[in-house]
């Protein structure tokens, strides 16, 4: 059955068929959008960001709920402001006409039907970019996919004891790279500004006593052949945020060491589509004050 017209939700890995008009999903969502906030970032890759910032909602609720997330009130739909589809589409032509250099849909998966109803009332002539955890079905990809024109996936974790750590969930990797693979068959394109117009951007966050776990995902980019569709922004801005008392580990920033190892080991592997950080690019003044 299509999962955008299933009448329980089959939207997100989790399966949880819920029927979202009664109570809420494994993600914490119900049957109406909720959104904690929209504006220009200008804090996302340089060539997703580009001068003018991108235009970015972010969606509340979450179907991986990671234990760590800078996001916590948000991917537990703790706060944030129910609209429309119709609202939606609004937003969409708002931040559009503010200038915004894309539309950045961040964690979209568990509103993925809505969000489609809302770019057949209005598709912005800008790119239109998924940002998500990685957690992904592919048949809800396929569904969404002439839609999307930039895909910028998370790859957090290989090991199944870390994912299930985290995550509570040992087969993160397993979805994950399957629908990442899927999403790096977009044509790669960027415009003479080095804007990416079509394309794939994998995101990795090294976690503090996870390098180990980091060189294996930079292994499986390497190998698959992801790495000559796709490009990866190795990340080093895991910031301790909430109550992290199960996971001693996660209480401080990571290490330049650390940081420098990962880099160090993705080079020896010959892989030039990467991107990767300035080690001061850490802090909670890089998480947005939400609006709702």
């Amino acid at each position: 059955m299509n999962s955008f017209v299933s009448p329980v939700c089959s939207l997100c890995p989790n399966d949880c068929k819920a029927d979202r008009k009664k109570s809420a999903g494994a993600c914490g969502a119900g049957d109406k959008i909720k959104i904690a906030k929209y504006y220009l970032h200008k804090f996302e890759e340089p060539c997703v960001s580009g001068g003018s910032g991108s235009g970015t909602v972010f969606f509340c609720g979450c179907s991986l709920k990671c234990a760590f997330c800078q996001n916590y009130t948000l991917s537990r739909n703790e706060r944030g402001k129910e609209i429309t589809v119709r609202e939606l589409a609004d937003i969409f032509k708002s931040l559009e006409s503010a200038g915004a250099a894309n539309i950045n849909l961040v964690t979209p998966t568990h509103y993925a039907d809505k969000i489609v109803r809302a770019l057949d009332i209005y598709k912005p002539r800008i790119p239109v970019v998924y940002n998500t955890h990685g957690y992904e079905k592919t048949e809800v990809l396929k569904e969404m996919d002439g839609y999307i024109d930039v895909y910028l996936p998370d790859l957090k974790f290989f090991s199944p004891e870390v994912s299930f750590r985290y995550t509570g969930k040992k087969d993160y990797f397993a979805v994950a790279s399957r629908a990442i693979e899927f999403m790096a068959r977009k044509p790669l394109v960027f415009d003479n500004d080095g804007m990416m117009k079509s394309g794939t951007l994998v995101r990795h966050l090294v976690l503090p006593q996870n390098v180990s776990d980091s060189e294996k995902i930079l292994d499986w980019f390497s190998e698959s052949g992801v790495k000559d569709n796709a490009y990866i922004n190795v990340m080093c801005q895991y910031t301790p945020f909430g109550d992290l008392s199960r996971f001693p580990e996660l209480n401080r920033r990571i290490t330049k060491r650390e940081y420098e190892k990962v880099i160090d080991y993705a080079m020896s592997l010959g892989i030039e589509k990467m991107y990767y950080q300035k080690f001061s690019s850490v802090g909670k003044e890089y998480i947005p004050d939400w609006d709702y």
